[in-house]
């Protein structure tokens, strides 16, 4: 199924519902002109756009899976980070929020940073000043990541996260504020639907860590690079990601003894600050 196609589909889908476009796009957490865009064939929509639009129809779930896995078909799609600096950083945010409401599991990889999910409020603003942003989308794209994070006590849903121990020890705010972050670390993993391991240096490795990634519901993957966020949806590629996050969490800290390690460093940051 080509765009054009499929944008008819959703178009009659919607029509046959009854439903107008802009409830249809409001429900979809999209613009009434991206859901036209999308209708005329305009602009190529992502698996999750295409799954927003029929849950906001509301389609039977077979119907569901057909369309959605036309659009998956397309495979891989990038949105350079410039292009979303232009239509505003913070509307990212929205998405992203989207895709977690309608998720069941996330795994997340991350080598570099704490994830988002996890990050206290100042470390957030340290990792976006370096978008050279406005402080107007600043503050709204803080505002939304905070605002994500309420998925963190749903537990309905189950949430892995894998970092690396570099994560812990890359100095992105004061030694005060780092120690801050790393008891919000140990503080989340205690809820028990999130699960938070951590890879030590010192463990013997067989594989690389790239860059960071995040699997929902092994349907689809995002991976940051550094022009570009990919949207990976083709299964064969997809469970590539799974065996990498799955083989990082074997060899991984958990439960006690990673809160332990956490606890220490956070310590060190601790002990910087009082002799400052």
């Amino acid at each position: 199924m080509n765009r054009a196609q499929l944008g008819a589909a959703l178009r009659a889908l919607r029509q046959a519902s009854g439903k107008e476009a802009k409830a249809v796009a409001r429900g979809a957490l999209m613009s009434p002109s991206k859901l036209s865009k999308i209708e005329n064939a305009k602009l190529q929509p992502s698996a999750a756009d295409v799954e927003r639009i029929l849950v906001a129809i509301g389609v039977s779930n077979e119907i569901k899976a057909e369309y959605t896995e036309a659009a998956r078909a397309a495979g891989t799609e990038t949105t350079e980070w410039r292009l979303l600096k232009r239509v505003g950083v913070h509307k990212g945010q929205q998405e992203v929020r989207a895709l977690e409401a309608q998720m069941s599991v996330l795994r997340l990889f991350q080598p570099a940073l704490v994830p988002g999910l996890l990050q206290t409020p100042e470390y957030i603003r340290a990792v976006l000043q370096r978008h050279n942003l406005s402080e107007d989308s600043l503050t709204r794209t803080i505002s939304g990541r905070l605002e994500r994070q309420a998925v963190l006590y749903d537990s309905t849903k189950s949430l892995r996260f894998v970092i690396t121990e570099p994560v812990l020890r890359w100095r992105i705010v004061s030694p005060q504020m780092m120690a801050a972050q790393l008891d919000r670390i140990v503080s989340a993993s205690r809820l028990s639907h999130v699960d938070i391991r951590v890879v030590p240096l010192g463990v013997q490795q067989y594989d690389v860590a790239n860059h960071s990634f995040a699997i929902r519901d092994n349907r689809m993957v995002t991976v940051e690079t550094v022009h570009a966020e990919v949207l990976v949806t083709d299964s064969r590629d997809v469970d590539l990601y799974v065996q990498k996050f799955d083989g990082f969490e074997q060899v991984a800290l958990s439960g006690d003894g990673m809160r332990s390690m956490v606890e220490a460093i956070r310590d060190g940051f601790l002990r910087e600050q009082e002799t400052d």
